[in-house]
């Protein structure tokens, strides 16, 4: 027992110390997004491909594979220490398949890369973007190739944001929803349209970050424990479960577009300061996966912050901070605008319907780009016409086209498909939590969301990495996904917004 305790303590040490390195590097990031000058990209990109590469390298050392195998074979570790291991060592058996200097390369690159896509959507131009991209490409092959996989390459990279998902099921899953979206988007096509007009009046900056930051507080966002910042692409980061920092983005002429945003964000920083702090450097300190990630930030997103019930208490509060701009919008009015079902361009604004097509479009390309069947400089084509098909609307150009995720400049393949899951657990967890009979509507209208955020501290935050997606949603809800849910509350809701 002596003997497992301590080697356990010299495990959690060691782990410890490499977090310490990948956090400072995620602070690099972090200020790479927000705040750094333009021309300290360069040595920027070194200082972080070298923490990159000290962190994997000490995980990869022979001398941790050692130790974690020791630990492994032991008895006398409770439940939480035994899964922290096993995750570890499954961790570094897949690290161990890349090289240090391949780890600093993709680093090199993908520095590159997110400077690119940043002049590139300057410039309105993919061109200036194509051949950088191209690099983060051809590496996440390789990645492929080094990691492993059955049947599709891209499966290994899905993996890494999601253990266990595979084209096979993520192709199932959209050739399910497909036809049901589509079904209920031809209902609404012949319902009298929408007006969402007052959301695209002047609203001044200032006002604006105040009215988020507000939010942001009511969601029991710990302000002594994070921050929000303005960055190109909103984002959720953390250090520790006590430093998680939130960007947002404004535009003064839509309300919508900093409004959600922060919602979004702030329902991926609450999952990270719910993360448990005991286990800092630990595998139950991580997140589940990106779906469960991402059903976290679309459930207050959405399943809250476009629900009636949520802005029966707060739109007397955004008439205080927007007094003329609401001057004789009643509250089922704004409901209805918020939840406007329109074909759009920008991913990140469109309604709960069509989002999943824009996701659907990102998977594609990204399966056909690393199966090869498209080249890079295809994308821009691909993507036009295929906004065409699925939505009916022409993309005019490359920023509001193919430019406007930063995933792919981080080398993030695999990760859109968890989007549309975390929608669809979203979903799932909403109606566990008290969405289906009800109770919950009451709270979230009396302004009380701390019993919601309380559920998902029990039910999904504490336990870390300990389950996969489907083993936490069905210890959750009492089944795995069921993309029922989804539909059912969209239904519902839709009926609501486009009666008669």
């Amino acid at each position: 027992m002596g003997d497992s305790s301590a080697l356990y303590e010299q495990y959690r040490s060691s782990m410890q110390k490499i977090a310490d390195v990948k956090y400072a590097s995620a602070v690099l990031q972090w200020d790479q997004e927000t705040y750094l000058p333009s021309k300290g990209s360069t040595i920027r990109g070194r200082q972080i491909a070298t923490l990159s590469e000290i962190a994997h390298r000490h995980f990869t050392d022979d001398k941790m594979g050692v130790l974690l195998q020791n630990l492994n074979s032991k008895d006398g570790l409770n439940d939480k220490e035994k899964k922290n291991v096993q995750l570890s060592l499954y961790d570094y058996n897949k690290s161990k398949k890349l090289s240090s200097d391949f780890v600093r390369k993709m680093s090199e690159v993908v520095n590159k890369s997110f400077h690119a896509w940043v002049q590139a959507r300057k410039e309105n131009s993919f061109a200036t973007f194509q051949q950088p991209l191209d690099e983060v490409i051809a590496l996440k092959k390789q990645e492929a190739d080094l990691l492993g996989y059955q049947q599709h390459p891209y499966n290994a990279l899905m993996n890494d944001y999601d253990k266990g998902l595979t084209v096979a099921i993520t192709d199932k899953v959209f050739a399910d929803l497909r036809p049901q979206l589509s079904a209920l988007l031809d209902v609404i096509k012949n319902k009298p349209p929408v007006d969402n007009s007052f959301l695209h009046q002047h609203f001044p900056k200032d006002i604006q970050w105040q009215f988020g930051i507000e939010i942001l507080k009511q969601m029991h966002f710990d302000f002594e424990a994070g921050r929000q910042d303005i960055s190109e692409h909103p984002f959720t980061t953390n250090f520790n479960n006590d430093d998680v920092r939130v960007t947002t983005r404004i535009d003064e002429n839509d309300l919508g577009n900093m409004a959600w945003s922060c919602i979004h964000e702030g329902g991926h920083a609450l999952y990270e300061q719910g993360l448990p702090a005991s286990e800092y450097g630990l595998p139950l300190s991580e997140y589940c996966s990106l779906s469960i990630h991402e059903s976290q930030s679309r459930l207050w997103e959405n399943c809250v912050g476009r629900g009636l019930a949520f802005w029966q208490h707060n739109f007397p509060l955004l008439k205080k901070y927007f007094p003329k701009q609401f001057n004789g919008i009643e509250i089922e009015k704004f409901y209805t605008g918020i939840n406007k079902v329109q074909p759009s361009l920008i991913r990140t604004e469109a309604d709960e319907l069509t989002y999943h097509f824009h996701v659907m479009i990102r998977y594609e390309i990204e399966k056909m780009l690393i199966e090869g069947s498209i080249k890079t400089k295809d994308i821009p084509a691909y993507w036009n016409e295929h906004y065409e098909k699925y939505l009916g609307i022409k993309v005019p150009d490359d920023k509001r086209g193919c430019l406007q995720d930063v995933h792919w400049s981080h080398g993030s393949f695999g990760y859109f498909a968890t989007y549309s899951l975390g929608s669809l657990y979203a979903a799932q967890l909403y109606a566990a939590a008290g969405g289906r009979d009800g109770s919950l509507e009451k709270q979230l209208a009396a302004g009380n969301n701390l019993g919601l955020l309380q559920w998902l501290r029990q039910h999904i935050h504490q336990f870390g990495r300990y389950y996969t997606s489907e083993e936490l949603c069905k210890k959750a809800t009492g089944e795995t996904l069921n993309s029922s849910y989804f539909i059912n509350y969209a239904t519902k809701k839709y009926n609501q917004v486009y009666p008669g």
